[in-house]
C-alpha cells in the first residue's frame, strides 16, 4: 500500500503545516470525473473526517512540535490512547486507499501521506522503546513457558478495549511479571500490525531484529559459545576440549530452551499478522548464533580421541537427538534450512566418529599381549575395563541402536544362538555389537588363563572373571539387552568353572581316602588312609592360601559345596575309625583332624591374604580383599 500510494507523490508542506479539520480553510479538491452523488458526498465526507481526527491525534504525539510528545511514551499502563492513535493510523489508511483510487493527485491525498510518515515515525519510536526498555519483561523466564491460551493476546487487529484485557487478566492465574509481559507483547504486536498494514514492515523489522539479535547473541556469549574454527578447536590439548565439550552440552540446552524457543515465540506472537515475515524475523535474529551453536560438535569430533572419549560423544549426539524434535520445529522454515542440514551432518559426522572408537574399542581387546598372570586368579584388568566400558555404552541404549543400525558386524561365522537370551536381540543391533564384544573378550581370557601352571587356579581365574562380567551384566542396563536367559546361562558356566577347580584342586584329598568310608578295612590300612588325607589336605591348603574368589556368593558356594563333600566322606571314615585306631595307636594314629577343624580351615580359603592360621573367619578377609565387588552400578 505505501509503495503504491506514496511512489509518484511530493509532499507540498510538511506535517506541521497541516490544516486541522475545525479550520476555515478547509477545501475540497475538485474532480474531473462523473458529477458528484449524495452517496458520494457522504463517503468523501466521512473520509475527510477521518484524517481530520488523525490529524489531531498525530499532530498531538508528533515531537516535531509538541515538548509533550517528546518526553511522554505514547503506549503507557492504560493504553487508551494509543489505541486511539492506532485507530487514527488505520482510519487514515482507509482515507488513503479511498482518495487514492479517486484521484491520485487529491490534496487529501497528500495531506493523508504526510500525516501518516509522522505516524510511521512516532511508531517507530516507540516500538525501539518498548523493546529497549523492557529488556527484563521480554526475558526467557516471562515468555517461555506460555500455554496455548496466549495465542489471543491483547493489542490484535480488532484493537479490544480496555476494559476486555482487564477481564482477561483477572480470570486467569498469573503473576505481576507476567501481565506485563503479555501487556508488552500487546503493544509490540500492536504497532508491527499497524506498521506492516501501512507499508512499513520494513523499518519495523530492522528495529526489531537489531535490538533483539544483540540479545540473542549476548546470551550465548555469557554461556561461554563463541565462533571458533576447526584449526583453533584441533590444536587444543585433550583437558582443554573437553571442558569446551561440557560447557556446551551445558549451553546447548539453555540455549534452545531460553533463547531460541522464547525468541521464536516472541516472533510469532508480535508478527502474527504475516507468516512470512515472522519467519524472516527469527531466521535473521537467530541464524549466526544457532550456525556458531550447533557447528561446535562437528570440529570437537574431529580431534584426536581414545575409545575412553566416547561417552563425551555420546553426549553430544544424545543432547542432539534429544532436542531434534524441538530444533526441527523452531527452524522449520525455508530461510533456516542451513541450521537444519549444519545439525544432520553434525549427528551423521558424530555417529561416524562413535563407530570409529568402537572399533578401535575392540581392537584394543584383541591386541591386548599382557603375559603376566593375574595374582592369585582374581580378575583381570582387561575384564574390568571392558565390562565397565559397555556398561556404560549400555545406558545409551536409546540412541546407539541407531547410530550401529547401518553398521554391520563382520563375523567369519555367526554369532551361537546360545549367546543371546530371549529379548529379540537379533533385531537390536546394539545388543549383537556389545554381544560381540563379550565373546572377544571370553576368547581373550581363555588364552589367558592358560598361563597358570596350575589348572585348578586357571578354573578359579576363569570363574572370577566370568562371574564379574555376570554381575556387570545383570547390574546395568546389559541385562535389558542381552536378557535374562543370557544372564542364566553364563551363570551356570561360571558354577561349571567352579565345579571344574574342586575337581582338580581337591582330587587328592578325595582320593586319600577310601571310596566307601564305611567300609571294613583293617586298622592298619585305616591308618594309612589318614595319614595320606592328612598330607594331600594340608598340602592343597597351603597350595591354595593365596588363591581368590572376587565374589563373595561365588566364594560361599565353592566352600559350602566343598565343604559338603569332603565333611560328609570324612566324617563318616572319621565316626568309623577313629576311637579304633586311637586305642591301638595311641598319640602315632593319624588322626589329626576332626570334622569341624576341616570347616574351620575351609572357611578361610579363597579370600587371597595368605593366611594358614586355620582358625574360624568365615568373614574375616572379605572387606579387604582387593578384588571386592562392591556392587554399585558404576564400581569397578
Amino acid at each position: 500500500m505505501r509503495n503504491h500510494f506514496f511512489r509518484s507523490l511530493t509532499p507540498s508542506h510538511s506535517p506541521a503545516r497541516t490544516t486541522p479539520s475545525h479550520s476555515p480553510t478547509r477545501s475540497t479538491p475538485s474532480r474531473s470525473s462523473a458529477p458528484t452523488t449524495p452517496s458520494h458526498a457522504l463517503s468523501e465526507s466521512l473520509m475527510e473526517e477521518n484524517i481530520d481526527v488523525a490529524e489531531i491525534l498525530i499532530t498531538k504525539w508528533d515531537r516535531a512540535i509538541s515538548s509533550y510528545a517528546d518526553i511522554t511514551p505514547l503506549f503507557q499502563e492504560d493504553g487508551y490512547e494509543a489505541k486511539q492513535y492506532l485507530k487514527a493510523v488505520k482510519d487514515l489508511q482507509t482515507a488513503m486507499k479511498y482518495f487514492g483510487s479517486e484521484n491520485m493527485k487529491s490534496r487529501h491525498l497528500v495531506r493523508a501521506q504526510n500525516l501518516m510518515q509522522t505516524a510511521m515515525k512516532r511508531l517507530q519510536r516507540e516500538f525501539h522503546r518498548i523493546l529497549s526498555d523492557n529488556r527484563a519483561h521480554l526475558d526467557p523466564e516471562s515468555i517461555s513457558n506460555r500455554s496455548s491460551r496466549d495465542s489471543g493476546l491483547t493489542g490484535n487487529s480488532d484493537l479490544e478495549d480496555e476494559s476486555e484485557d482487564d477481564l482477561r487478566f483477572a480470570n486467569e492465574d498469573v503473576t505481576e511479571e507476567e501481565r506485563i509481559s503479555r501487556s508488552v507483547i500487546a503493544d509490540l504486536k500492536s504497532i508491527a500490525e499497524g506498521m506492516i498494514s501501512a507499508g512499513y514492515s520494513k523499518e519495523c523489522v530492522k528495529i526489531y531484529t537489531v535490538t533483539r539479535k544483540s540479545i540473542v547473541e549476548e546470551g550465548l556469549y555469557n554461556l561461554g559459545v563463541a565462533k571458533t574454527s576447526y584449526h583453533h578447536v584441533h590444536r587444543m590439548e585433550w583437558e582443554v576440549l573437553e571442558v569446551k565439550i561440557k560447557n556446551w552440552l551445558n549451553a546447548v540446552k539453555i540455549a534452545v530452551k531460553n533463547f531460541f524457543e522464547p525468541e521464536k515465540f516472541l516472533c510469532d506472537q508480535v508478527f502474527s499478522i504475516s507468516d512470512m515475515i515472522r519467519e524472516s524475523v527469527f531466521s535473521e535474529i537467530t541464524r549466526e548464533s544457532a550456525l556458531t551453536l550447533f557447528g561446535f560438535p562437528e570440529m570437537a569430533v574431529k580431534s584426536k580421541k581414545t575409545p575412553e572419549k566416547i561417552f563425551l560423544i555420546l553426549n553430544l549426539y544424545e543432547v542432539i537427538f534429544d532436542l531434534l524434535p524441538e530444533i526441527e520445529s523452531m527452524f522449520s522454515c525455508e530461510s533456516t534450512s542451513s541450521i537444519r542440514s549444519l545439525i544432520d551432518h553434525s549427528l551423521t559426522k558424530i555417529a561416524e566418529s562413535i563407530r570409529s572408537m568402537l572399533v578401535d574399542f575392540e581392537s584394543h581387546i584383541q591386541k591386548d599381549s599382557s603375559k603376566t598372570p593375574v595374582p592369585s586368579g582374581g580378575v583381570h584388568p582387561l575384564t574390568r575395563y571392558v565390562m565397565n566400558y559397555i556398561s556404560f555404552l549400555s545406558d545409551y541404549s536409546g540412541i546407539l541402536p541407531g547410530i550401529v543400525a547401518d553398521w554391520p558386524l563382520m563375523l567369519h561365522s555367526p554369532l551361537p544362538e546360545s549367546f543371546f537370551g530371549g529379548n529379540d536381540s537379533e533385531e537390536n543391533p546394539l545388543t549383537i555389537r556389545l554381544a560381540w564384544i563379550i565373546l572377544v573378550l571370553l576368547s581373550k581370557l581363555d588364552s589367558k588363563a592358560e598361563l597358570y601352571l596350575d589348572a585348578p587356579l586357571s578354573y578359579i581365574f576363569l570363574a572370577n572373571n566370568l562371574k564379574y562380567i555376570v554381575v556387570k551384566a545383570r547390574t546395568s542396563n546389559l541385562r535389558f539387552l542381552l536378557g535374562d536367559e543370557w544372564i542364566e546361562s553364563h551363570e551356570a558356566k561360571v558354577k561349571q568353572y567352579a565345579s571344574s577347580y574342586q575337581r582338580m584342586g581337591w582330587s587328592r584329598v578325595f582320593l586319600s581316602l577310601p571310596e566307601n568310608p564305611t567300609a571294613d578295612i583293617s586298622p592298619e590300612r585305616a591308618r594309612k588312609h589318614f595319614h595320606d588325607f592328612n598330607i594331600a589336605f594340608e598340602e592343597a591348603y597351603r597350595h591354595q592360601a593365596s588363591w581368590i574368589v572376587t565374589d563373595s556368593k561365588l566364594r560361599e558356594h565353592i566352600k559350602i559345596s566343598l565343604g559338603k563333600k569332603l565333611g560328609t566322606l570324612y566324617g563318616e571314615f572319621y565316626i568309623k575309625y577313629r576311637s579304633r585306631l586311637e586305642k591301638l595307636f595311641g598319640c602315632d594314629s593319624e588322626v589329626r583332624f576332626a570334622p569341624d577343624d576341616l570347616g574351620n580351615y575351609l572357611s578361610d580359603l579363597l579370600h587371597g591374604d595368605g593366611n594358614l592360621g586355620g582358625s574360624v573367619s568365615s568373614s574375616s578377609s572379605l572387606s579387604s580383599s582387593p578384588y571386592h565387588f562392591h556392587g554399585g552400578r558404576r564400581s569397578g
